[in-house]
């Protein structure tokens, strides 16, 4: 315990640790904001490429819910990418509440050996099968080969196949937006049944007014309103099935073409990290 002679120097000691703890934290690497599934800060990736993987990324969340992100960045010095990794679970919340099914793959390119350029970082929720012993694996026998020979997306793709198929052993609760989806579907196909019932009672109608006697309205008078109706009833079935005629693809597929991008913004659902992972190079 210091003396009452020397508490002003005391104080002052301590005041000056923390203004040099808050310089230095202000040298540390951003967090870059969650944007997409794939955040390619290191330019490793072709947009084409970035783009594809994110598609993949998107859709296996569409399906199951859990969330993986990848995020490419130059480097993380002078933290080492463990410290940074848990800046970056700690800012995007990634998986769901609750559920902690959220995975960041991070790529420090630039690293020094001593500070890691490879990190897997996984949620509560799935590591009872991506152990840290299997995200090891995964970064030193999945992924670094590729790396090695410059196969950046290679290298990811694969990551990402072998990430998915853990995260399938968990039997994690399902999707709701699958569920919406499902719900959103039979809805379709509802109103469609509808349309049929409507168009059978239409014809029947006109066949039944066409044999009548001659009145107001001509056959081909007749003939050209149930065309405008039919065309406007159909072309709004169209329009509200528009864009959900295809299935989702696997979560492990992956493809040249240019993929597309998930649309609509990326945010974490507030699932929670303890540090289980597992960091490598190549």
């Amino acid at each position: 315990m210091p003396s009452f002679r020397a508490l002003p120097a005391f104080f002052l000691g301590i005041l000056l640790a923390g203004f040099l703890q808050l310089a230095g934290a202000q040298d540390f690497v951003a967090v870059p904001a969650p944007s997409s599934h794939v955040i390619d800060q290191a330019h490793m990736l072709q947009e084409q490429q970035r783009s594809a993987l994110d598609q993949v990324l998107a859709e296996y969340e569409t399906r199951t819910g859990s969330q993986i992100a990848v995020l490419l960045i130059s480097s993380t010095a002078p933290e080492a990418i463990e410290q940074y990794g848990i800046r970056v679970a700690d800012a995007w919340k990634l998986g769901r509440k609750g559920i902690d099914d959220g995975v960041i793959l991070i790529v420090a390119k630039d690293n020094p050996k001593g500070l890691r350029r490879l990190r897997i970082e996984a949620g509560r929720g799935v590591q009872g099968s991506l152990t840290d012993a299997k995200s090891k694996r995964i970064l030193e026998d999945v992924i670094a080969p590729h790396f090695r020979q410059n196969d950046y997306y290679g290298g990811l793709a694969a990551g990402v196949s072998a990430l998915t198929s853990l995260l399938d052993e968990e039997h994690l609760p399902a999707a709701e937006k699958a569920k919406q989806a499902a719900t959103q579907d039979d809805n379709s196909w509802l109103g469609l049944i509808v349309i049929v019932v409507f168009l059978a009672i239409f014809f029947g109608v006109l066949l039944f007014v066409r044999r009548r006697p001659r009145n107001s309205l001509s056959s081909n008078d007749w003939g050209h309103t149930a065309g405008v109706i039919i065309g406007s009833i159909l072309s709004d079935a169209i329009q509200s099935r528009g864009g959900r005629s295809g299935g989702f693809s696997s979560g492990g597929s992956f493809g040249g073409g240019s993929g597309g991008s998930s649309g609509g913004g990326f945010s974490g659902g507030g699932g929670s990290f303890d540090g289980g992972g597992a960091s490598g190079d190549w």
